[in-house]
């Protein structure tokens, strides 16, 4: 949910569980994100955290608001040219460089989990709104792209792995190699990248 808070003005994305989480399998994953969240702290490429509560047996988790939506959403829209390909690679890379810093793995990344902010431009002159098509303003290197979902996340000393997207991992983390758990976030980085190319030709050739 997208939400106005009424003591700071500000707003923010509230995750709720679908479903209740006490006794059941979606317990852990939701205390385990507000872990992560907690240990982590503030990075730019890495979603903010600032709270979480239980109210009527469901989780709430109170994010920062990316008003770009997810990186999927955008790539329904369209394909990313190179130069924008080189700063998400860039971006991603920097918040799972500072993951694994802190012996953290995401373990589920993929373009559902990116989310993108972007810069508020003034609209036409008079008009008290932003301007925020992102498409048409062709300012991609204002865009900063910022890792989610941090439901997956385990330590890398003490792995307890809740694989995340199948079709993101690589074969040794399927076949339950947990190794080298920090090259499993880069191999689902470098599918993001390759379906950010590709993704919306894939789907236009089908349709075809």
């Amino acid at each position: 949910y997208q939400c106005l808070n009424r003591l700071d003005g500000c707003i923010y994305a509230i995750k709720r569980s679908i479903k209740p989480v006490a006794g059941s399998s979606f317990e852990k994953i939701s205390l385990n994100e507000v872990y992560a969240h907690a240990v982590l702290g503030k990075h730019d490429n890495v979603v903010r955290y600032y709270s979480a509560w239980a109210e009527n047996n469901h989780m709430l988790i109170q994010n920062e608001y990316c008003n770009g939506g997810s990186l999927q959403s955008l790539l329904q829209k369209r394909v990313l040219n190179e130069a924008e390909l080189k700063i998400l690679l860039l971006q991603v890379a920097e918040g799972l460089k500072y993951i694994h810093s802190h012996n953290l793995v995401h373990m589920d990344i993929k373009a559902g989990n990116i989310f993108i902010t972007k810069p508020q431009f003034k609209a036409t002159q008079g008009d008290d709104g932003f301007d925020e098509n992102y498409d048409q303003l062709d300012n991609y290197q204002a865009v900063t792209y910022k890792i989610g979902d941090l439901g997956h996340v385990t330590s890398i000393n003490e792995p307890q792995v809740e694989e995340g997207d199948c079709r993101y991992l690589p074969n040794e983390i399927l076949q339950d190699d947990y190794s080298s758990l920090q090259k499993g976030d880069i191999f689902s980085l470098g599918i993001t990248i390759f379906e950010g190319n590709y993704c919306c030709l894939f789907i236009i050739n089908i349709i075809i």
